[in-house]
């Protein structure tokens, strides 16, 4: 007995929330902190673009606030490691850019207020 019904064996994958996503990491990112700074990074500014991808691996861009940080070998690996431990998150790459140079104005007002600057 023959049956015109097609049978899916594939199972739908989950919707990517992409915003869900993004709003985790940012959350993330906002608990790291440069030991020698009381500020996030993401409020200072260290942070130039998050990009969550399809497959829901997380690309983060990033720089330092200057190319002898002490934190240079440490805080890469560290974002990484957090993006990765969010549920959801396949996996996170950290890129370290030099340009553009950091500077004081991409801090947030709060990262400044917060300095008292």
């Amino acid at each position: 007995m023959e049956t015109n019904e097609k049978k899916t064996t594939e199972e739908k994958k989950p919707e990517l929330d992409r915003g869900a996503i993004h709003e985790a990491v940012v959350d993330v990112l906002k608990s790291c902190y440069d030991p020698e700074i009381p500020v996030n990074i993401y409020e200072m500014g260290l942070i130039y673009g998050i990009v969550i991808n399809d497959d829901a691996s997380v690309d983060v861009v990033m720089t330092l606030t200057s190319p002898a940080c002490p934190v240079a070998g440490s805080l890469p690996p560290e974002v990484e490691s957090r993006v990765e431990s969010i549920p959801g998150v396949k996996d996170c790459r950290v890129k370290v850019v030099w340009e553009p140079m950091w500077g004081i104005h991409m801090m947030s007002d709060e990262a400044r207020l917060q300095l008292g600057l």
